[in-house]
């Protein structure tokens, strides 16, 4: 989440993020994955032999 500004204080991060995830978790919202499992093995095959 982007907030686009200075957030000034650890508390206010604190509570910031808690409510945030609170209404995420109450909205049941989901990832949405950009990545296959088969593009992230294309892409790291190079890595493993």
């Amino acid at each position: 989440m982007c907030t686009k500004r200075r957030i000034g204080s650890k508390n206010l991060f604190i509570s910031e993020t808690k409510a945030f995830c609170d209404y995420r978790n109450e909205k049941k919202s989901k990832i949405a994955w950009k990545l296959t499992k088969e593009v992230v093995d294309e892409k790291l095959s190079k890595h493993y032999v």
